[in-house]
């Protein structure tokens, strides 16, 4: 067993505003790994969606921001359907990708940051949800 060390980090406020926009507790997650199997983006995220939620448990806040996994969540809600705990993984990643746009003092992505946030395997999808949710 792989022992987990506590962050003590002052990110309490920020993590408990994504909590508060998702709307979903996360304290339910048994890290059964259902989300991560049946995710059909997995294979191009460096920290899968179970693994999302153990961070956001531990209270490893930076980490989550550093992370490709919230730019490359499809938002097919895959994961939420499969949870044996009903909790909506993409209301999460949906939750963070708002807080990082709002800390950066606009409502929506600028146009010119895109090619730095896309890679080539991100899915066309999260293109489209992106200049639909934030080009208006």
């Amino acid at each position: 067993m792989i022992r987990v060390k506590m962050s003590t980090n002052n990110r309490k406020k920020e993590i408990d505003r994504v909590l508060g926009i998702s709307g979903e507790n996360i304290k339910l997650c048994m890290q059964c790994g259902k989300c991560s199997a049946s995710c059909p983006s997995s294979s191009n995220m460096d920290i899968l969606p179970h693994q999302i939620i153990r961070l956001f448990q531990v209270g490893n806040y930076e980490k989550v921001l550093n992370s490709q996994t919230i730019w490359n969540c499809a938002s097919c809600f895959t994961c939420g359907s499969r949870c044996p705990r009903n909790i909506d993984i993409t209301k999460l990643m949906e939750a963070v990708r708002v807080t990082v746009v709002r800390n950066k003092g606009e409502s929506r992505i600028n146009i010119k940051e895109l090619p730095e946030k896309i890679n080539d395997k991100m899915p066309h999808q999260v293109i489209v949800s992106a200049f639909r949710k934030y080009n208006k």
